[in-house]
């Protein structure tokens, strides 16, 4: 249980605050110069080119790579604090794509999320139960919970991993490419999970995608990243495809009015 102290931090502090951060991987600089506040309750759509370092800076706040500069601190905490266990939900790429021999049912994938170090080799108790049940009822897969993952569609996994770290408690939930493979009423509906969850259940989500349209139909905030932030703001002011190139350095090929018609040869 956090002590009262930590308690107060959940309450006063930004749920994730950056500075000055630059993250290498195999040598090369993939992020630098982040700084990024998020507050609680916020719903933040991270967008950008491959290979931009949106998911280096997932991986960075999570404690699975380290900084070469600057400092990440969540709820206070430097990223691998035990005090954060169950406070962070992290949705891979790879969640939801388990091999199909696998036989496991939506329940017990829940299950898991409500593992720790004292639990591990105890039985279930009730306040896991009620635990598990609850994320499965979030998540809206009452009727799929004594089914196998593997014959779920992709939107259905997807939607139970998420629930696996809302078993947890997680309260600071961190989503990388989850609409990837998965249909369009698939996606419309998980949308809405990830809406109702940040209104109605007070979680703050940080989602990467590097689907835009979907990105600004949902996130009250969006960042483009590429190497460092481009822009950091309410998504209804996010910039449109000329500033954005120019955002990015990118300049026009072609110059004005090249490909049209020369009117002067017009009726020859």
């Amino acid at each position: 249980m956090p002590d009262a102290s930590f308690g107060k931090i959940l309450q006063d502090s930004p749920i994730l605050n950056i500075e000055n951060l630059s993250v290498s991987r195999s040598g090369k600089v993939i992020i630098k110069d982040i700084d990024l506040v998020i507050e609680r309750g916020e719903f933040v759509g991270i967008v950008g080119p491959n290979g931009s370092g949106k998911s280096t800076l997932l991986l960075a706040i999570i404690g699975v790579l380290k900084s070469q500069n600057g400092t990440i601190r969540v709820y206070d905490k430097n990223p691998l604090s035990r005090k954060l266990y169950g406070r962070i939900g992290w949705v891979s790429q790879a969640a939801s794509n388990l091999p199909t021999h696998v036989r496991i049912t939506v329940r017990e994938l829940v299950q898991l999320g409500t593992l720790n170090a004292k639990n591990m080799f105890s039985f279930m108790d009730n306040n896991r139960r009620e635990r598990v049940t609850k994320a499965i009822e979030m998540v809206g897969l009452e009727d799929v919970a004594n089914i196998d993952v593997g014959r779920l569609s992709g939107g259905q996994r997807q939607r139970a991993v998420i629930a696996r770290a809302l078993a947890s408690e997680a309260e600071f939930i961190l989503l990388d490419e989850p609409l990837v493979g998965i249909d369009r009423d698939s996606r419309n509906s998980l949308l809405k999970l990830l809406d109702r969850l940040c209104h109605e259940e007070g979680k703050t989500i940080l989602m990467v995608s590097h689907d835009l349209t979907a990105i600004r139909q949902t996130a009250h905030r969006m960042i483009f990243l590429e190497e460092t932030i481009r822009f950091d703001g309410p998504t209804e002011n996010f910039p449109d495809l000329d500033k954005l190139a120019n955002l990015r350095g990118i300049e026009p090929v072609h110059e004005q009015g090249c490909c049209l018609e020369d009117d002067s040869k017009e009726g020859e």
